[in-house]
C-alpha cells in the first residue's frame, strides 16, 4: 500500500516516541525513571472538572456552536488576555481549537504557501519544522548562543529575513530550552519584525510557569504594528494540567482567524463542547491551584539544575519558565562511546533506565531535554542513576 509522500517525509514526534518506549519497557517490568513527556504530573483542578461534569450533565454535548468556539469561553479567553497579558481582543479575532497543537497547525496551514520561508529558532518544539513542510513551506532554522541561554539576537533575526520569509515562530517561555526572553528582549525583536512583511506565531503556552521573578511580554503587547502582524497562541494544557482536554486558542487579525476557522469547519468541526465550558472555569475561576502548581515546579527547576550542573560532562542553563531543562551532554560522548544525542538516550535508557529525549529532535545534537513535570522524588531517583552511570 503506498501512502502519501507527505506522510512519509513526516518525522514521528520525538518526545511521544521516548515516552512510548518508556511505557512498553515498564510494562515489561524495567523499573523506568522517564523524564520525556512534557505533561504536568498533577491532576487538572477539581472546579474545572466539575465544570465540565455539569455541562455534559446539562446536555453540552453537541457541536460546538459556532465552531470556531461558544461565545462564552470566548469572553473568557478574551478577559484573561486583557488581564494577564495587557492584550485587548474582540470574541471575533479568538478561535478556540482542540488543543495548542492543532492551533499552531491551523495558523501555519492558513498562512504557508509552497516556498515561503518560516524562521524557526533553535532549539525549537519538534513539532514546528514539520508542520512548516507539511504546508510545503521551507523551514529556516535560527541557532541561538548557548551562552545565552540559547536565545536568538534581534541581528541575528535580520540577517535571517529574505523576501521569501512569510513567518517567524516565537516561544517563550521555551519548549524544549526552558529560558524566557526578558520583556526589554521581546521589544527589541518586535523592532526588527515590525519592518518586514511577517507574521509572528507567538506560542505562548507556558506564558504563566514563569520562576525567579521573571518578567513576560506578550509580543503582540511590544506595539500596534506588532499587534497587527502577530498571531498569539495559548492553551489550558500546561498552566491548567489538561493535557488530555484538548483545548487551545488563538487571537489574532480576523483575517487569519476567519481562514483558520474555514479550515477548522472542515476538520476537526472545532473543541468539545464540554470541554470548553472547561476552559471557561480554568480562566475565570479560583487560580489558587495554578499558584501550587508553579511554585512546585520553581522548586523542581532549582533542584533539577543544581543537581544536573554537578554531574561530569554536563552544562545547562538555569530554567526560568516552563518545566524543562536542556542540558548539554556532549562532553560525555567519548567516554559513553556514543557520537550523538540518539545515541545518548538509549544508552541511558538501556543502561540506566532513565528516559529523556534526544537534543537532535530540537534541532541541537549536543543537548538533551529533560521534564521535571514530575516529583521531586523521581527527578533524585533518575538523577542518582544518571550520575552513577556517568562517574
Amino acid at each position: 500500500m503506498k501512502l502519501s509522500d507527505r506522510v512519509e517525509a513526516l518525522a514521528e514526534s520525538a518526545t511521544l516516541a521516548v515516552t512510548a518506549k518508556a511505557a512498553q519497557l515498564k510494562a515489561e517490568g524495567v523499573d523506568v525513571v522517564s523524564f520525556g513527556a512534557g505533561e504536568p504530573d498533577f491532576d487538572t483542578p477539581d472546579n474545572i472538572k466539575q465544570a465540565a461534569i455539569r455541562a455534559i450533565n446539562e446536555g453540552q454535548t453537541k457541536y460546538s456552536k459556532p465552531a470556531t468556539g461558544i461565545a462564552p469561553v470566548k469572553a473568557a479567553i478574551c478577559e484573561k488576555l486583557a488581564r494577564e497579558n495587557e492584550l485587548k481582543y474582540d470574541p471575533s479575532q479568538v478561535i478556540v481549537t482542540s488543543g495548542g497543537k492543532m492551533a499552531c497547525y491551523l495558523a501555519i496551514q492558513a498562512l504557508i504557501n509552497p516556498g515561503d520561508e518560516v524562521i524557526i529558532p533553535v532549539p525549537y518544539w519538534v513539532s514546528y519544522p514539520e508542520m512548516v513542510k507539511l504546508a510545503g513551506g521551507v523551514p529556516v532554522f535560527l541557532e541561538g548562543d548557548e551562552n545565552d541561554s540559547f536565545k536568538f539576537s534581534p541581528a541575528m533575526l535580520e540577517k535571517a529575513i529574505t523576501p521569501k520569509t512569510r513567518m517567524l515562530i516565537f516561544n517563550s517561555p521555551s519548549n524544549p530550552g526552558g529560558f524566557t526572553y526578558h520583556p526589554e528582549e521581546v521589544d527589541a525583536i518586535s523592532k526588527v519584525v515590525t519592518n518586514h512583511d511577517v507574521v509572528v506565531l507567538a506560542d505562548e503556552i507556558y506564558d504563566r510557569l514563569r520562576y525567579g521573578g521573571q518578567g513576560f511580554k506578550s509580543f503582540a503587547a511590544t506595539s500596534a504594528k506588532a499587534y497587527e502582524q502577530t498571531l498569539t497562541l495559548i492553551g489550558a494544557s500546561k498552566t491548567y494540567s489538561m493535557t488530555g482536554w484538548r483545548a487551545g486558542y488563538v487571537a489574532g487579525p480576523v483575517p487569519i482567524i476567519k481562514a483558520m476557522a474555514k479550515l477548522q469547519s472542515q476538520s476537526t468541526s472545532g473543541a468539545c463542547t464540554f470541554v470548553q465550558h472547561g476552559l471557561i472555569e480554568a480562566l475565570t475561576g479560583d487560580q489558587s491551584e495554578v499558584e501550587k502548581m508553579r511554585v512546585e515546579f520553581e522548586k523542581r527547576a532549582e533542584h533539577i539544575h543544581h543537581r544536573l550542573t554537578a554531574l561530569p560532562g554536563v552544562s545547562c542553563n538555569k530554567p526560568t519558565g516552563a518545566f524543562y531543562v536542556f542540558p548539554n551532554v556532549s562532553r560525555t560522548y567519548p567516554k559513553l562511546g556514543v557520537s550523538n544525542s540518539v545515541e545518548f538516550s538509549q544508552v541511558v535508557l538501556e543502561k540506566a533506565h532513565v528516559a529523556v529525549v534526544p537534543g537532535a529532535a530540537f534541532g541541537m545534537d549536543a543537548c538533551v531535554r529533560f521534564s521535571f513535570a514530575c516529583s521531586m522524588e523521581q527527578i533524585d531517583k533518575g538523577l542518582d542513576r544518571l550520575a552513577e552511570f556517568l562517574i
